[in-house]
């Protein structure tokens, strides 16, 4: 019997732990189910292999980004908003990439995520934010230069090439880390400079969403 109430107790205290955390969370503030970061490294140096990131929408139902209750029952499309840093904090590319319940996008940051840049100056080094989001734009599903719902649960993995060791590169793979998205974060470093970005590169400073879907 004390063990039945112990254990009645443990998770009564679980229960309020979480509902206190998720009640502490500043206004403004998205959780960081919503927000992915990760980098790419010694990328266009000669003789290194190219790196991969993978997008997979997992199918989760959609929770309400204020109140987190479940707001669509259903496994719907996700749109993967990606903004492609330099090292320098510059941003210079970025785009928005549909990605279906189950499915699996796969770029290159080659090809598909570097090749493009604002400056015309390919990036070696650099960081990649992905938030996912809901579908926005009626002709082009996914803009990331317009506001948009970001809303639960795109998964990421990208690969790295490491510095060389001797005539290689040796390559890792990562998950791509869980980050707080602010108000601030999400409109200005990342919808607004993006489409400044844009406009200003007449057909610069626009990703491509690779393979899938």
């Amino acid at each position: 019997m004390k063990r039945h109430f112990a254990i009645s107790l443990i998770l009564a205290v679980c229960v309020l732990a979480a509902s206190a955390v998720a009640q502490d969370t500043p206004p403004g503030v998205f959780q960081q189910d919503y927000f992915k970061i990760n980098y790419f490294s010694n990328n266009g140096v000669a003789g290194a292999p190219d790196a991969t990131v993978r997008i997979d929408n997992p199918g989760s139902p959609i929770l309400d980004s204020v109140s987190a209750e479940i707001a669509t029952t259903g496994d719907i499309n996700l749109c993967a908003m990606i903004y492609v840093f330099d090292n320098d904090q510059q941003l210079s590319e970025c785009c928005g990439c549909l990605v279906t319940p189950d499915g699996l996008r796969t770029l290159s940051v080659s090809h598909n995520l570097t090749n493009n840049p604002l400056t015309g100056t390919v990036s070696n080094n650099g960081v990649l934010k992905i938030v996912s989001a809901e579908q926005n734009n009626v002709n082009v599903r996914c803009d990331p230069t317009s506001p948009f719902e970001a809303v639960p649960t795109i998964r990421a993995w990208a690969s790295h090439v490491q510095n060389k060791v001797g005539t290689a590169y040796p390559i890792t793979e990562t998950a791509f880390t869980d980050a707080t998205l602010s108000d601030a974060e999400l409109s200005f470093n990342l919808q607004e400079q993006c489409s400044f970005d844009q406009r200003l590169g007449s057909g610069h400073a626009v990703c491509s969403c690779g393979t899938g879907d």
